[in-house]
């Protein structure tokens, strides 16, 4: 049953404190006591219509933000806090939840910034856990990249704009080869993988020669001779983006030349702006804007992290790309998601799941122990230029959102019936109960005995 009177002190102090009144200032203009303020204010007196009423018209505020104000955020937040199976034996009925928001929003904010706070010290204390115990404390060349892309949120509109203007003229692998020759006097030659000892292309600086890997598809030819073109063309403008980060290591710094070069050549392939304009066409279907640009699955995966262009930008997305091990070879952030920030991520998830499904598709609904949401998009293929007993390895890219955005994704008729997968971005952070994929105990739990009772999981540990 609603409730007949509100109670909304903090918002009515918040509000005068905004106004810059006094107590009497109120007083005043709503015409009562500035004692009735005070009760008002302390949640000793309810609110009623009237006064409602008089304080959005003499305030100018809008009635339903005056009357619930950021609380219906506020409690949801709180709820998935303490859904969190850490809070599973504390009974907080939700209306309690929503009487703390609402009568107590201070506290309400402590907490949420304490559950913050307490997140990201278990994260960094899982991450110390399982660096190796020799480390020097600097930073390895790949994570100096990631921190590198992630400042500047993979996103580079001088690259994209040269790109563009050059899109048009090199529209093909033959294309691409005639503009190498025009303009820079370098003869292109496609070979068999033997004469360059298996590699994807090979420069012969003094025969001003480039050989290109034969077995390529179309698309891996075109990415090649555009990064070299990238090399040719672009090392200025590269040299004027990386030159004000500092890097601990000269190979931090060689591995972002190379990052920004492969930006470079996937926007010769993926022009921002055509590219933004179809996957929003088609709702980001990742499958079919790699028929639409005949590109990979990868290369359009990677591409979609970099639209965070001001004024022009798509859906925020995570990328990470693994292999069978765990090994994580790739991990683009555009969108500042928790996802394997470090190894050992959760084998519920999809990135990991979808080995045992090589060249599908595959949509997952994730769901965190603090209730958020994420939609992940996998796929995993082998990676190498074909031939018997070839080298090959198998690798997953997994593609991830926010839920958020569900409903501008192609994926959305399919997961917008399914239920979301409970995972853990690492078993040492996650305090999901009853799981049989847990590795390893959550920190702060203590194990339990086996005793009388061992229980199907691999850890048992208080609380379950």
């Amino acid at each position: 049953m609603a409730r007949k009177t509100i109670y909304m002190g903090p918002r009515l102090k918040r509000l005068r404190r905004e106004l810059r009144l006094t107590q009497n200032d109120m007083a005043t203009d709503l015409e009562i006591s500035p004692s009735y303020v005070a009760l008002l204010e302390r949640n000793q007196r309810p609110v009623t219509a009237d006064l409602l009423l008089k304080l959005a018209s003499i305030y100018q505020i809008d009635l339903a933000d005056l009357a619930h104000g950021d609380v219906e955020q506020t409690t949801g937040k709180l709820q998935a806090i303490l859904r969190q199976p850490f809070f599973s034996e504390i009974d907080l009925p939700a209306i309690d939840i929503a009487d703390i928001a609402t009568s107590y929003p201070g506290f309400a904010e402590a907490m949420l910034r304490l559950h913050q706070a307490h997140e990201q010290a278990q994260l960094a204390l899982a991450i110390r856990r399982e660096r190796a115990e020799g480390s020097t404390g600097t930073r390895e060349p790949g994570e100096e990249v990631g921190a590198f892309l992630a400042a500047h949120h993979n996103s580079f509109a001088e690259l994209d704009h040269s790109a563009e203007t050059l899109a048009a003229e090199l529209g093909s692998a033959q294309a691409m080869a005639s503009y190498i020759t025009r303009e820079h006097q370098i003869r292109v030659e496609f070979v068999e993988p033997g004469a360059i000892r298996q590699a994807l292309r090979f420069y012969d600086y003094h025969r001003a020669r480039l050989l290109v890997n034969a077995w390529l598809g179309e698309a891996g030819r075109r990415f090649q001779l555009a990064l070299h073109i990238a090399m040719l063309e672009q090392n200025k403008t590269i040299a004027a983006l990386i030159d004000p980060t500092p890097f601990d290591s000269a190979n931090g710094r060689i591995m972002a030349e190379q990052a920004l070069r492969n930006y470079w050549a996937a926007a010769v392939l993926m022009p921002y702006a055509p590219f933004l304009a179809a996957a929003r066409r088609l709702r980001y279907d990742v499958a079919a804007l790699a028929a639409t640009f005949q590109v990979s699955f990868e290369q359009v995966a990677h591409r979609l992290t970099t639209l965070q262009q001001d004024g022009a930008s798509g859906v925020p997305f995570f990328l990470v790309r693994v292999d069978q091990a765990g090994n994580v070879s790739k991990r683009l952030d555009g969108s500042g998601l928790p996802f394997a920030r470090m190894a050992g991520g959760c084998p519920l998830w999809a990135a990991h799941t979808s080995f045992a499904r090589p060249e599908e598709v595959i949509a997952q609904l994730v769901e965190l122990p603090d209730g958020q949401r994420f939609v992940t998009v996998a796929h995993c293929a082998f990676a190498g230029t074909g031939g018997f007993a070839a080298p090959r390895n198998l690798r997953a890219v997994a593609l991830t959102c926010s839920a958020e955005h569900l409903d501008q994704l192609v994926y959305a008729d399919h997961l917008s019936a399914t239920e979301p997968t409970g995972i853990g971005i690492s078993c040492r952070v996650c305090h999901r109960l009853n799981c049989m994929a847990r590795s390893a105990l959550p920190i702060g739990r203590e194990a339990l005995p086996d005793t009388y009772l061992r229980p199907s999981t691999p850890f048992s540990f208080e609380g379950e």
